[in-house]
């Protein structure tokens, strides 16, 4: 099966999604990968395996060396002077970090011209790409959430939470603009922070030392859990370990975790995910807290699809592929129309 990998975006974790193809493109050994970027103003790029390099990007020789592509009804297709030529490929994936990949857009612009693809569609991207949002589904489905509250820029900002509060974009992954404040002459500089990067933030108790463990899957007739992972931080994952999370490759340990809370965990998990998520690997972080198992966020398109937490991360993909959600189709045969016409006389 050949996979179109869809990167890039114009979005704060751009980068980061290079970073994810790249990866990706050193874990797929049974499917055949192409690339398809989406530079900063939003034109898509065909880009050949051999130059799946970082620099490739950053000095911007993709704009020459690369085709542009053009996304059509059923898919991508090269502008030529004797017309166009389609992209062959069986199904894209959906590996763009944040806005553009996560909020929807693409989403959205694949069910519009027919493409078929693994990732999360309109409904659970909006849903899982604004942490407040976030918030609210978990509640909806009975999935244990920290405390928060919530400040918009050019509110009042005195907070009610007990410091340290952790403070998060609300449209925004990676960790970037998250701030950990532990006094309240802290507080103005870490919202200054956030607020570069979203008009919302999000504010949370910050628990030292809480235990947390991510969870990726798939559901495609039957389900494709992952091991559970503890990951590895100081206070939290900051920017930085997120950044080389993302182009991890080797399969992590497993967690040293009771087996009543691991069921806790896949569980809450599976709650999310169907039939929400259907069409999509993503991960989900939780905290646990006295035995109780609380939703920290959803990844709805991990870093390089979090393929290191599976034991065969490709037939994961390739049945996720398998058993795609398929698009109600509404039969449009004009009835209304025929009927007013005809009582006017004018059938």
């Amino acid at each position: 099966m050949k996979v179109a990998i869809i990167f890039g975006g114009s979005s704060f974790e751009h980068e980061i999604s290079i970073v994810s193809a790249i990866t990706l493109k050193g874990v797929l050994k049974k499917l055949t990968p192409l690339f398809i970027f989406v530079d900063a103003n939003r034109e898509f790029y065909l880009i050949e395996p051999q130059n799946m390099k970082s620099k490739f990007f950053s000095t911007k020789e993709y704009q020459k060396k690369s085709k542009k592509v053009t996304l059509q009804k059923g898919g991508f297709t090269i502008p030529s002077m004797l017309g166009s030529k389609r992209v062959d490929f069986d199904f894209a994936l959906n590996l763009i970090h944040g806005r553009d990949g996560e909020d929807g857009k693409i989403a959205a612009l694949f069910d519009f011209f027919g493409v078929e693809y693994v990732g999360p569609r309109v409904e659970a991207s909006v849903l899982s790409f604004n942490k407040l949002y976030t918030k609210f589904l978990a509640e909806h489905l009975g999935v244990k959430t920290i405390s928060y509250t919530t400040l918009k820029r050019g509110a009042d900002r005195n907070i009610e939470i007990e410091y340290p509060v952790i403070i998060k974009p609300v449209r925004l992954g990676s960790s970037i603009g998250v701030s950990i404040v532990k006094s309240e002459q802290e507080l103005n500089y870490a919202l200054d922070v956030a607020f570069e990067f979203d008009d919302e933030v999000l504010i949370e108790p910050f628990i030292e030392g809480i235990k947390e463990y991510n969870l990726a899957g798939s559901y495609a007739k039957e389900w494709y859990l992952s091991l559970i992972e503890e990951p590895q931080k100081e206070e939290f994952l900051d920017f930085d370990k997120k950044y080389m999370d993302f182009s991890r490759d080797e399969r992590v340990n497993e967690a040293n975790i009771d087996e009543v809370i691991a069921s806790k965990i896949r569980e809450s998990f599976q709650k999310i995910y169907d039939p929400l998520f259907r069409g999509a690997i993503i991960r989900c972080d939780f905290f646990v807290i006295d035995n109780e198992v609380y939703l920290n966020e959803i990844n709805p398109i991990p870093g390089s699809l979090a393929n290191y937490l599976f034991d065969n991360f490709e037939e994961v993909l390739k049945k996720t592929a398998t058993y795609l959600p398929k698009e109600r189709v509404i039969n449009i045969d004009y009835l209304y129309i025929n009927q007013i016409q005809k009582a006017k006389g004018k059938a």
